[in-house]
This record gives C-alpha cells, structure tokens and sequence, in this order.
C-alpha cells in the first residue's frame, strides 16, 4: 500500500487527526481551522507507530543515506527520532526550542561533533518554524543537515517558503491532500468538504471556506 494513505488511514483511526469542517478548532493564533492534528498519539498506539517508525526509518535511508546522526525537534519529534535511530543503529540526540538556564546551557542535546551530517525528524510541518529554528541551530554547531523527515504536512504556503528560504529539504510520510482523500472515501468527511478544508489550508486567514457548502 501506497504510505501516504497507510499513514493517513492510521492517524484517522486512532484520531490523531480530527477533520470537522462544520465545528472549526480555533488555534492559539485565533485562526479557526476545520484539523486538528496530535501525532503524540502514534506513541500509545502500537501498530501505528510501528508504521511511522518504519516509514520514518525507510525515508532516511532513501533520501538521506549518508545521515550519521538524528536529531528529533522539541519535544514532539524526540520520541520518533529516538526510535527511528534505534531502527537505523544511528546516534540520536535533540534540540530544545531555548538553552536550559543551569549547567551547561546546552540547547542540542546528545553528541553532535561539527561536520556530522545531520537528519532532523519532526512530527508535524505547519508554517515550518521549529523544524527551520532547529536546522539554524544545528548549523550554527557546524553540523552539515542534509533535511528533515517529517510524519505530516499541511503544505501551508508559509512553510514551503520558510524551508525554501532556508535551503533545507522536507520529506513528510503524509499530507493533507492524501488525508482528506482517505477520509472521503472513508465517508469521514462529505466529499464536497475536501475543497473547503483545501482552501483553509491554501489561506488560513481567510474564512470564507467556512461559508462554502
């Protein structure tokens, strides 16, 4: 089976992503919008996380085979990317979103000596801010980062820009073309609400898709 729709078929299931275009989730920023998303949930559920991790794995493999470190994004990717290291016989460490106040003010976490080629793992890509915060950190520390693998993206204009501008690639196991996809034909959503949760995605400020029927 094609991964994107494994992947999308298996958050749907165990509601680690919700869809409800008639009742919109308002997000901290005020924006309402028709998904939710929390791939924290993979962790609780055995099967599924066996299908990330191994997609995850597979991805590195194929598009970054000369990776020698993982690093997960804080604090969502940290668990994937412990995992994933384990499947590879890979070192992994993390990035925290700020220095720790004590000690040594470490701000990546795990052995990372400069010149190391680097693969950040991050859970999810919205406007890609933390994923693109952790690649400048990791450079600053002279690791070479050769991308990111993700386990979902939006593929919000804004994070395509942001990663763009930062010269990094994404390689996400699932997007929200191939979710919503599934969950017509899985008569989760109506068909017509595919286009609507489309156009939220397209722009987010705009609330007009709330009004399309």
């Amino acid at each position: 089976m094609d991964i994107k729709r494994s992947v999308a078929e298996s958050l749907l299931s165990i509601q680690a992503v919700f869809l409800r275009p008639e009742e919109p989730f308002v997000w901290a920023s005020g924006i309402k919008s028709p998904i939710y998303c929390d791939n924290r949930l993979t962790l609780t559920a055995p099967a599924v996380r066996g299908i990330i991790e191994e997609g995850l794995a597979t991805t590195v493999k194929e598009n970054f085979p000369d990776c020698q470190v993982l690093m997960g994004t804080s604090t969502a990717g940290i668990a994937h990317a412990a995992i994933t290291a384990h499947l590879l016989g890979l070192p992994m460490g993390y990035v925290r979103g700020s220095a720790k106040d004590h000690g040594r003010a470490n701000q990546i976490e795990g052995r990372l000596e400069p010149g190391q080629k680097v693969v950040v793992i991050e859970d999810l890509i919205s406007t890609a801010g933390s994923a693109v915060d952790t690649v400048k950190v990791l450079r600053e520390a002279g690791a070479e980062v050769l991308g990111i693998a993700s386990i979902f993206t939006y593929g919000m204009q804004k994070g395509l820009d942001r990663l763009a501008e930062a010269n990094v690639k994404n390689i996400s196991l699932c997007d929200l073309d191939t979710l919503v996809e599934v969950a017509a034909d899985t008569n989760y959503i109506k068909a017509e609400d595919k286009e609507r949760i489309l156009k939220f995605r397209n722009n987010p400020s705009d609330e007009s898709w709330m009004e399309a029927k």
